[in-house]
């Protein structure tokens, strides 16, 4: 079935902490053609880090004005307060987008996001072109976020108040559940035969028909993305969440927290880095991102990890904005113990 050529499309895309979510859309942009796109960036924690690096893009195709940054909470808890008027906004520019991007929360369940088209004021405006569902391949294949059954049931025995999965994997099904598409990232990290099974064990979780795609540095152009026409907002049975199948109503983000850091002045790159990645094995820190000031280097340090996995680059720009690294883990970080040793 075609779209109303009334109706915005709207891409929602998706997945865990560390995904590669940015990157994909910083490609999407450099590839999409005669169309103006309008970004909503929905993050947890309280620094706009991801905005900052598509705003700092310069691209066209999506201008300064057209990109809406949702910090510190998450989009599918705040939908009435902070989705409606942040998309109601872009349609009523002088000059509407001709397709919007919503980039979620690595911690936000799909389905409450994709259940609000249906609100009265957007309906008949826009329409959901399809969820893309990123995945950390590398992530997956080092057996973080991904289902063992073997590891659960040792959690059981050593803990006899745990009778259900991790947070993290609730999410990681959620996210799936809802997906048009599956985009294994990272896949360059993975050997090929490693890739395969992972791809099959998702495929098990995701719903039948789902795509499976795989890319390097989320290098898949904006014509693969868009025109997906799944029309979401009206398929939400095929695509309940974990909470919704357990009967539960809410979706808890007690269950992880974050905070701000501040370094100071880096003198030895190598061994800021270095540092930070002991002290994330030591916490148990889920992701970092963020940016650190280098001596005698005028841009800032782009800073990314995704558990032990830590990925730095200067920025393209100078910046006046000050150094920061958002910290975020599963309830019960020690903030003190992180802080002195990033801090000091």
């Amino acid at each position: 079935m075609a779209l109303s050529t009334q109706k915005i499309p709207v891409t929602v895309i998706t997945r865990f902490l560390g995904a590669g979510k940015t990157t994909l859309i910083r490609n999407l942009l450099e590839t999409v053609s005669g169309k103006r796109i309008a970004l909503i960036i929905n993050e947890f924690g309280d620094v706009g880090f991801d905005g900052e690096l598509l705003k700092g893009c310069g691209d066209a195709a999506c201008p300064g004005e057209n990109i809406v940054e949702l910090a510190n909470g998450c989009i599918c808890c705040t939908v009435a307060d902070d989705f409606l008027p942040a998309i109601t906004g872009l349609l009523e520019h002088a000059a509407p987008p001709d397709h919007i991007v919503i980039e979620t929360s690595g911690l936000a369940l799909p389905q409450p996001l994709v259940r609000a088209f249906n609100w009265p004021e957007i309906r008949n405006r826009v329409t959901v072109d399809g969820v893309v569902t990123v995945v950390d391949s590398a992530a997956v294949a080092e057996g973080r976020f991904a289902h063992d059954e073997d590891a659960v049931q040792a959690q059981r025995e050593q803990d006899s108040a745990l009778d259900h999965d991790s947070p993290l994997h609730e999410l990681f099904e959620d996210q799936l559940a809802c997906a048009d598409m599956v985009l294994l990232n990272k896949a360059d990290l993975v050997a090929p035969a490693k890739l395969d099974e992972i791809e099959l064990d998702l495929k098990r979780e995701a719903r039948p028909g789902v795509a499976f795609l795989r890319a390097a540095q989320g290098a898949v152009p904006a014509h693969v993305l868009f025109g997906i026409e799944a029309q979401a907002q009206d398929d939400l049975e095929a695509r309940k969440s974990h909470h919704e199948m357990q009967g539960e109503a809410d979706h808890d983000h007690d269950d992880f927290e974050s905070f701000v850091t501040m370094p100071k002045t880096v003198h030895d790159k190598e061994k800021f880095l270095a540092k930070l990645k002991t002290t994330i094995a030591d916490h148990g820190v889920l992701r970092v991102k963020g940016f650190i000031a280098v001596e005698g280097a005028q841009a800032r340090l782009v800073v990314q990890a995704v558990g032990p996995r830590v990925e730095s680059y200067f920025e393209n720009a100078i910046s006046t904005n000050p150094a920061a690294l958002v910290i975020i883990g599963e309830k019960g970080l020690d903030e003190t113990a992180i802080r002195r040793a990033l801090e000091d």
